[in-house]
């Protein structure tokens, strides 16, 4: 699966190391994605969501129904 949140669609971020020397190569800064089980109460399901960690809290403040609905308006809910 890629690395990508499927609410925010927040995907992963390119970069530097940058050495003491000032040296620097490439590396890639990735979201804090974890997989949660949700329960929808309207379509009366459980539904396995992979989604980061800032996402988490915007569902815990707002809820997961108004959170998939602004998703879905977005075009970015998977579900």
């Amino acid at each position: 699966m890629a690395k990508v949140c499927q609410i925010s669609g927040k995907r992963p971020k390119v970069g530097n190391n940058v050495s003491k020397a000032n040296n620097k190569t490439k590396r890639k800064f990735y979201p804090n994605l974890q997989k949660k089980r949700f329960y929808l109460p309207d379509e009366d399901r459980w539904v396995t969501l992979k989604v980061s960690t800032s996402t988490l809290r915007t569902i815990n403040k707002k809820g997961i129904s108004a959170v998939l609905k602004e998703a879905r308006a977005k075009g970015m809910a998977v579900v």
